[in-house]
């Protein structure tokens, strides 16, 4: 006869305060057979706020997890449900769990989404910045090429962004950011639902100049950016006054073009070709 597998329950948690937990996954955290997560520490704080004994089975965490998923899939097909949780907030949301789930979506043993916190929408939907559209780029990368090259696909996006970042690293995105795009609104987040939350808005050079003039960043941090929101004049001929205008405002020569090439909705070798042609003549 045919056991009927368990159920993997994806469990959001707290993104800080301990509070912010929903009645439904306190049921199923008390009612699971087993509980997996990143680090058993943290998520033994939530389960001793709320009296829960349920057993935490295995952490999951990056380089271990494909090793560890095996015996899970074992669990569950023998009729045990367990619960997903992450460190905080929504499993797979820049967190681990992607494997698991994605192995018992093959194996056919049910996924059980129970929604909860997530940074990513506290972040955004406080942000005062459209919420129709965006884009989720994770976390951003930890080496400075990368990261770069991350946030210069942000050039022409017509849409909002949201993007993890580490307090380590915040600075130099900032100042990236400022370079690429002084004028594009931005809201960093921190420290969300705790004591010393903390929301900088303005332009992503305001916001870089108040930062820098910390002395560093604690906490989580979230980053928030708005499209271009300036009006796009798409004749070829405003290419050279536009990257004139620029010039005269101190931005560099190549950056100057590269707006003006955003500004117009021209590609960068069109935006050079006319005005290096109107210097020619």
């Amino acid at each position: 006869m045919q056991t009927v597998s368990g159920t993997l329950y994806v469990c959001a948690t707290p993104i800080g305060n301990l509070d912010d937990v929903t009645l439904r996954t306190l049921a199923v955290l008390s009612q699971v057979d087993r509980i997996v997560g990143e680090d058993s520490r943290r998520t033994r704080q939530l389960l001793s706020r709320h009296d829960i004994h349920t057993p935490f089975a295995a952490s999951l965490y990056e380089g271990v997890e494909e090793k560890r998923i095996h015996r899970l899939i074992g669990l569950l097909e023998q009729g045990e449900d367990i619960a997903l949780v992450s460190d905080a907030g929504t499993p797979l949301i820049s967190d681990p769990g992607f494997p698991l789930v994605r192995a018992c979506v093959h194996r056919g043993i049910p996924v059980v989404p129970v929604p909860g916190p997530s940074s990513l929408l506290a972040a955004l939907t406080a942000s005062g910045l459209p919420t129709d559209r965006f884009l989720f780029l994770g976390s951003l990368p930890r080496k400075k090429g990368p990261r770069a090259e991350a946030l210069q696909s942000l050039d022409g996006l017509d849409c909002t962004a949201v993007m993890f970042d580490s307090p380590h690293r915040a600075e130099e995105t900032l100042r990236l950011l400022a370079e690429l795009y002084p004028q594009r609104p931005l809201c960093l987040a921190r420290e969300l639902t705790k004591v010393h939350e903390e929301f900088l808005r303005g332009t992503c050079q305001s916001v870089w100049e108040t930062v820098r003039a910390r002395e560093g960043l604690r906490g989580e941090i979230v980053l928030v950016i708005g499209s271009d929101e300036r009006p796009i004049d798409k004749r070829p001929e405003a290419v050279v006054p536009l990257y004139q205008s620029y010039l005269q405002q101190g931005i560099s020569p190549r950056e100057a073009l590269r707006q003006a090439a955003q500004a117009t909705g021209l590609s960068r070798k069109e935006a050079y070709d006319i005005v290096h042609r109107t210097k020619g003549s």
